[in-house]
């Protein structure tokens, strides 16, 4: 059988429509999956992994869009827990008993995510010409004061509560219903924690819908360009200062997004939810699951979410394996959840599902093709 023959048999009309065929149902049960998670999760664990279930939910929105700024524009943010602070300070405050105002869920939420994004452009506008640990010192600078503000500014008109944060924040409500209350739907009995679930869910498909629509379009690749170099970016054309602007406001956006949802969620927010080491997690979820690969950022929040849970679990094991708690379970879990980010960052820097273009820059398969661009760009440096 010559060449030809066998091309024609390997891209015969069958295989072709296989692979789309395939994705299909691997969607269709991706899709039933997701929907049935919370009960399996309620009949397996308990009701408190479906809280935690919520929480990874928000994560992953906060991971995605600190993606935008660290893995597609290429700008170290460490303050980027601020924007989420704004989103939840907003919601609280106009719906709870604090000013008296009992907004609703639907003008809040887009609107604290606006109030986010302006958050975003004034944090851009005087950081666009510092780069690398510049900017992350500036960025570090910038979430702690708004954590002090939020931690003063009761005083002389009490406008946070302070220290002692918000309180009775009204719950999300969607045709009259709170979802804090349970409801029956379908014969099924439906919690608080179910329904918000799938809220957050829906939440979730939007922003990573949304991701991957920037990915793809011209603000995504002027992004990337940025990334890889952003004097040769700025030689070719793309406004630089305005796309880096765009990524700040983005960012800030699904920040804002979800610190709405937290607020409604919790019913209580106060400064101590929106510290450094809230900013260096969700940075970790970025780096740890593949700086610029959507797939990989949302892998990488949702392990650092449950796992860090998982381990909690070490204190009972400690009692049954031998007797009584050895190392206490807190600084244990600490212990074996840093040492394994060491590990990761040790063995795979790419991240655990990183994108193929960084898993070639930093483990390229063709040596030779790396010598002969390094020869070329040497000659053309010549």
């Amino acid at each position: 059988m010559d060449t030809m023959s066998v091309r024609a048999t390997n891209s015969s009309p069958g295989r072709l429509y296989q692979a789309p065929r395939i994705a299909r149902i691997a969607f269709a049960l991706l899709a039933a999956l997701l929907l049935v998670l919370p009960f399996l999760v309620e009949a397996g664990m308990g009701r408190t992994w479906v809280r935690i279930l919520d929480f990874a939910m928000l994560y992953v929105m906060l991971a995605l869009g600190l993606n935008i700024v660290v893995g597609y524009a290429g700008l170290l943010d460490l303050g980027y827990v601020a924007f989420y602070a704004v989103g939840a300070y907003f919601y609280a405050i106009l719906a709870s008993p604090q000013f008296g105002v009992h907004l609703p869920f639907w003008m809040l939420l887009p609107a604290g995510a606006g109030v986010a994004c302006l958050f975003g452009i004034l944090l851009g506008t005087p950081t666009l010409r510092l780069r690398g640990d510049y900017l992350a010192i500036v960025t570090l600078g910038f979430g702690e004061i708004i954590r002090i503000f939020l931690n003063n500014l009761n005083a002389p008109v009490n406008i946070t509560n302070g220290p002692q944060g918000i309180n009775m924040i009204d719950p999300v409500t969607i045709a009259g219903h709170g979802l804090t209350r349970p409801m029956e739907l379908f014969g099924f009995e439906v919690s608080g924690a179910h329904a918000h679930y799938y809220l957050f869910l829906a939440l979730t498909l939007l922003v990573i819908f949304i991701a991957f629509r920037l990915q793809d379009s011209r603000i995504g690749r002027a992004w990337a360009a940025i990334r890889e170099d952003e004097v040769a970016a700025e030689a070719m054309g793309i406004h630089t200062r305005n796309v880096k602007l765009l990524a700040f406001a983005m960012g800030a956006t699904f920040g804002g997004l979800g610190g709405g949802l937290f607020a409604a969620f919790q019913g209580f927010v106060s400064p101590e939810s929106f510290t450094l080491m809230e900013s260096i997690m969700i940075l970790c979820m970025v780096v740890l699951g593949g700086m610029g690969h959507i797939p990989g950022v949302i892998l990488g929040a949702l392990l650092l979410t449950v796992l860090p849970e998982l381990l909690r679990y070490i204190g009972p094991l400690q009692e049954e394996l031998v007797g009584r708690v050895v190392v206490d379970p807190s600084d244990l879990r600490m212990l074996l959840f840093g040492a394994g980010l060491v590990l990761v960052m040790l063995f795979r820097p790419q991240g655990l599902w990183p994108s193929p273009v960084r898993a070639r820059e930093l483990h390229p398969d063709n040596k030779d093709e790396v010598h002969q661009e390094q020869e070329a760009l040497y000659d053309a440096e010549r």
